[in-house]
Parts: structure tokens; C-alpha cells; sequence
């Protein structure tokens, strides 16, 4: 099961590439060959993911310093 590391956005998030509305997804990330599954905005038609800024900031960076540390 996916790791909940965000919650949904209060507004609609729109891809810029396909205009289609974006929702909650499980998606995969991979970092330094460690693999997490984890809930973001997916595009439904491209599958493009929104990560947001708090995401990429902050709990990513706390992983990235903790994978880096092994």
C-alpha cells in the first residue's frame, strides 16, 4: 500500500499538457536504487505527477540525507 506523504490539494490542479484534471494516484519513485510507493497528483491520461514544493523540500530531503547517510 502507498505511503500517504501528502494530502490532496484544495484546488484542481490541471496538467499543462493533456488539460485534464489531475487526481490523487499511487505512483512509484525511485532514489538511490531504494524504491517507495507513495500517493501525489497523476495525470489520468498522460500520467504525468505533481510533486509539490513542501514535498521536494521537505520530506524529500529528509529521505534523500537519510539514503545518502547509509
Amino acid at each position: 500500500m502507498a505511503q500517504k506523504v501528502i494530502e490532496p490539494e484544495t484546488r484542481k490542479l490541471v496538467c499543462n499538457k493533456c488539460q485534464q484534471e489531475m487526481a490523487m494516484a499511487e505512483v512509484s519513485a525511485t532514489y538511490l536504487g531504494a524504491n517507495f510507493e507513495i500517493e501525489l497528483m497523476k495525470c489520468p491520461s498522460c500520467g504525468l505527477v505533481y510533486v509539490p514544493d513542501s514535498l521536494a523540500t521537505g520530506k524529500m530531503e529528509q529521505l534523500e540525507l537519510s539514503l545518502e547517510d547509509k
